[in-house]
């Protein structure tokens, strides 16, 4: 997979940025699904020029509302990598400039 596949959107919720503001060096991002950790690392480390020392990934299943027996939405999975970057690097994106 190329890297520039790798990552879908930079995640901006308010979960997201509370987890931000707590940790400085914490960001949250929409991956595809069948990407690995190694694979997010290598992706973010060469679009955003940064160090990365740690990628977490959360996996949700795909899932329908019921309400009364009937299907009222579907909702895809998806994929997030949480990736925690070296001390003194950012990435302007996130700090709003």
């Amino acid at each position: 997979m190329e890297l520039t596949q790798v990552l879908i959107k930079p995640l901006v919720t308010e979960k997201a940025s509370e987890l931000r503001e707590q940790v400085q060096e914490r960001l949250s991002f929409l991956v595809h699904p069948d990407a690995n950790k190694i694979e997010i690392k290598r992706a973010v480390e060469n679009i955003f020029n940064v160090t990365v020392v740690k990628v977490n990934v959360v996996r949700m299943k795909p899932r329908d509302y019921l309400r009364q027996g009937r299907q009222l939405r579907h909702v895809s999975g998806y994929k997030k990598a949480y990736v925690t970057l070296a001390k003194d690097n950012k990435i302007e994106y996130f700090e709003g400039a």
